[in-house]
């Protein structure tokens, strides 16, 4: 069976890391790699996760299964984090599983979409996060696209997306970001996301959101504002979360996946459907991350711990934007890179090409995808004047 097989090509991010690892130019930069960095490069654990680490510790008695839905305190308290005190929780409409991160989240939501419309289509941005095709595709959905991101000027192509969405039918699901567009960075203002829930309401798509990045952008309720806005408008909302980036916890693989029926007794209904899927795939989650995450979050001190410490990062990203465009202007650099610090979250297209891009790895150690997409979490104050000099280099 096995000498049936042909190498697959690597996956680009992991390639760049090997490479990067291997590299021995002291100025080397990794831009690559989609997690967040401090100004001394690492990606260190969050002081509230550390207490609430020591809390688990003292007190968990068991690691007996936790169910297919996982941990129901996590459940609860991610789905008040996304929608606050919204209708939507008061009237029992929501059902919330713990998943094996945000990864698992959506590939729950395909196996789910699937087992309600044995030929759904779902719609996804154009570009979107590269594994959304893959998860999809595995799950058995058809995928088309739909127009995002304008890379001539560097925006958001609202009016070729709203074009498009408007001849989605009935019935098929498309998958939007809620906030820190990966990897663009460019977001819905609130008038784009009441047009595009005005016309899921008028021709019947179902919204997937993926939420990966909530805290990031301009803060929790702010990224919250098109779940919400979806949620009290339409009967029929998919969400996925993730706790990798605002929590700090990569490698625990803690997420959720929400559904959101018109009425309580729909969700039951399908929140059964929804078990039975996960019961076929991990069978149960797991327990540690989603612990900690109800701690912090059921606890008044850890919770203003948490704010504080995700304003820092967010804080942080921002910075690092303005920081980029004023040191390619010190650079000389006379092309116009200011779109840069009208985007959200952790990533932006710098906008060079693929030679570009290789150039500044073989010449400069500095490492992106072939798309130009950088982490801007990867800049610091102590890279970015040698990151703007390469990049002036490469581009004069």
């Amino acid at each position: 069976m096995l000498e049936q097989l042909s190498p697959l090509p690597a996956d680009p991010i992991l390639g760049l890391l090997k490479a990067y690892s291997q590299d021995n130019n002291v100025n080397k930069i990794d831009l690559g790699v989609g997690v967040f960095k401090d100004d001394a490069g690492h990606t260190p654990i969050l002081a509230c996760v550390k207490t609430a680490e020591q809390t688990r510790t003292d007190n968990e008695l068991s690691k007996i299964y936790i169910g297919p839905a996982g941990e129901p305190e996590f459940n609860t308290a991610i789905t008040q984090l996304v929608f606050g005190q919204h209708q939507v929780i008061l009237d029992n409409r929501t059902r919330t599983i713990s998943t094996p991160g945000g990864t698992g989240a959506l590939r729950v939501a395909g196996e789910f979409i699937k087992k309600c419309k044995s030929n759904a289509t779902i719609w996804l941005s154009n570009p979107t996060w590269a594994n959304h095709n893959g998860l999809f595709s595995a799950a058995g959905l058809t995928i088309k696209e739909y127009p995002y991101y304008d890379y001539q000027n560097k925006s958001l192509d609202f009016d070729g997306m709203l074009a498009t969405l408007a001849t989605v039918p009935a019935g098929d699901v498309v998958l939007l970001h809620a906030c820190c567009h990966n990897p663009s960075g460019m977001d819905l203002t609130k008038e784009q996301w009441q047009q595009v829930t005005a016309l899921a309401k008028k021709n019947g798509f179902i919204p997937l959101i993926d939420m990966a990045y909530q805290g990031f952008g301009l803060g929790l309720d702010e990224d919250a504002y098109g779940p919400r806005l979806m949620a009290q408008e339409l009967d029929e909302v998919l969400l996925c979360t993730s706790c990798s980036k605002n929590f700090g916890l990569y490698r625990e693989r803690i997420g959720g996946f929400t559904l959101i029926a018109k009425d309580s007794a729909t969700a039951d209904i399908a929140n059964s459907v929804l078990l039975a899927v996960v019961r076929s795939i991990y069978s149960m989650p797991p327990a540690h991350g989603a612990a900690l995450v109800s701690t912090i979050l059921t606890s008044d001190e850890l919770t203003a711990q948490w704010h504080q410490e995700l304003a820092g990062m967010r804080e942080r990203i921002a910075t690092n934007r303005q920081l980029l465009v004023d040191a390619l202007k010190d650079a000389g650099v006379t092309r116009d890179f200011s779109f840069i610090t009208r985007q959200s979250g952790m990533f932006s297209f710098l906008g060079i090409d693929k030679e570009q891009v290789e150039t500044l790895a073989k010449e400069y150690s500095i490492y992106m995808v072939g798309s130009s997409r950088i982490s801007i979490a990867g800049i610091s104050k102590t890279n970015v004047q040698y990151l703007a000099q390469s990049i002036a280099a490469v581009i004069k």
